[in-house]
């Protein structure tokens, strides 16, 4: 796997790993990120990993790009100490209403609605990144039969809580916003909320079973959720 390091103007380095996006990938990129946070090295303020990539912030009144180079170079083929994944499973509804974009999925992909919602909740997803919106996780891998591109007609307002898919991601969109991808589920739980620390539900490595729930039971955990009574619960993922 090909290795770059590259300047990202004068407070961040990226370490770029190959040009795929898979779980390999991610695995290096999450290995070195914990390398790096284990070190303790002087300067660096942040830790941003991406699907292919790792983005090193730092303060250049303490150190310098080339510094952080010497510095982790070394760490690219190191042992890092196994962390448990965690284990989310996030209830969601994919009634007409909460997934306005189900029956175009499904008439798009040859398949009913019922068979989408299987195929999409069948499968453990891996969080690959963090981004676009505070909180929003990129996670694959879609199931193959699902694999669509994003909307042509992107919508202005996606509604708090949507499960989208587009490409070979899922995703939920933490807060309204536009979007492009397709609407097929709603989920009752928030997953960032800035008194939350950390603010932000998923993290790059977490795994997420989507696990689908009628209506009543929709509206019933939303009400739990808006009282304050009710909210995610990670749990370790099967090593």
């Amino acid at each position: 796997m090909t290795t770059r390091f590259l300047a990202s103007g004068d407070t961040a380095l990226v370490v770029e790993f190959g040009e795929r996006i898979d779980r390999q990938v991610s695995t290096e990129v999450l290995g070195l990120a914990a390398r790096v946070r284990d070190a303790g090295l002087s300067g660096v303020i942040e830790l941003v990993p991406t699907f292919r990539s790792l983005m090193v912030h730092y303060d250049p009144l303490r150190t310098s790009g080339a510094e952080l180079r010497k510095a982790i170079e070394p760490m690219l083929s190191g042992a890092t100490r196994h962390v448990q994944p965690r284990l989310w499973r996030v209830p969601v509804c994919y009634d007409d209403e909460l997934a306005p974009d189900l029956a175009e999925v499904a008439e798009r992909t040859g398949r009913t609605p019922a068979e989408v919602v299987a195929l999409h909740s069948a499968v453990p997803y891996h969080v690959y990144m963090v981004g676009f919106l505070p909180g929003y996780p990129y996670m694959g891998d879609l199931p193959a039969p699902l694999v669509l591109p994003r909307r042509s007609d992107p919508r202005v307002r996606v509604p708090p809580g949507s499960v989208a898919i587009a490409t070979t991601m899922t995703a939920i969109y933490p807060f309204e916003s536009p979007g492009g991808w397709h609407l097929i589920g709603t989920t009752p739980f928030r997953i960032f909320d800035a008194r939350w620390n950390p603010p932000a539900l998923f993290a790059p490595g977490d795994a997420v079973i989507f696990e689908p729930v009628p209506r009543s039971a929709f509206d019933a955990l939303r009400d739990a959720v808006t009282s304050g009574a009710r909210n995610l619960r990670p749990e370790e993922a099967p090593a």
